[in-house]
């Protein structure tokens, strides 16, 4: 906190403001805003029009605001209820005012690719043939020393190569190879169920 300013107790007062109280007949500096009752109400295109009124009378508006004005009763029981978490994005915040729309992608403006880079990654690939390949997909075909172009007959030619590199009855018994055996059939078993093999 700047210690040059004085402390004041009152949130939200603009000191010094060289207009009057809104409300009618009072000569007082207006020195808190609030929403105004005849003024544009909050939309997408902004947060409305506010009055500003003195301290007496943001008291009394203030007494009077009812948060649950436009609610239904199942809304109002839901947002009383003491199971209930802070949403992650209030009613009374909501430029539509409802929360059954949820923002779509295309509102969303990402001049620098900063979300997509992100997610790119986790995003499934598409195949030359069309199909798509999750991180899991791709993860197995690595296992199995193939490309993301593998089809099934390259999936079964690859997994008995390595069941036959891996399996301890072709080393003489060495079980030094069994982790890199379960390996190979997790993956086998997971490709040969996965949609982009079917």
């Amino acid at each position: 906190m700047d210690s040059r300013q004085p402390f004041d107790r009152f949130h939200g007062r603009v000191r010094g403001a060289q207009r009057h109280c809104a409300h009618p007949h009072c000569r007082e500096a207006g020195e808190f805003r609030a929403p105004d009752p005849h003024g544009q109400r909050a939309s997408a295109n902004g947060p409305g029009d506010y009055q500003y009124l003195c301290l007496e009378h943001v008291r009394q508006f203030n007494a009077g605001y009812n948060w649950f004005a436009g609610m239904t009763a199942e809304e109002i029981m839901e947002a009383q209820s003491p199971i209930n978490v802070w949403p992650s994005e209030t009613r009374a915040f909501r430029a539509s005012g409802s929360v059954d729309s949820p923002p779509k992608w295309a509102d969303f403006k990402d001049p620098l690719d900063a979300i997509s880079t992100r997610f790119r990654s986790r995003m499934p690939k598409e195949r030359a043939d069309g199909q798509f390949l999750s991180p899991e997909d791709r993860k197995a075909l690595k296992t199995l020393g193939l490309g993301e172009d593998a089809d099934r007959r390259a999936l079964r030619s690859a997994y008995s190569a390595k069941v036959r590199a891996y399996h301890p009855d072709k080393n003489g018994g060495n079980r030094s190879y069994e982790k890199a055996l379960q390996d190979v059939i997790a993956a086998y078993t997971h490709l040969k169920t996965s949609p982009a093999f079917i």
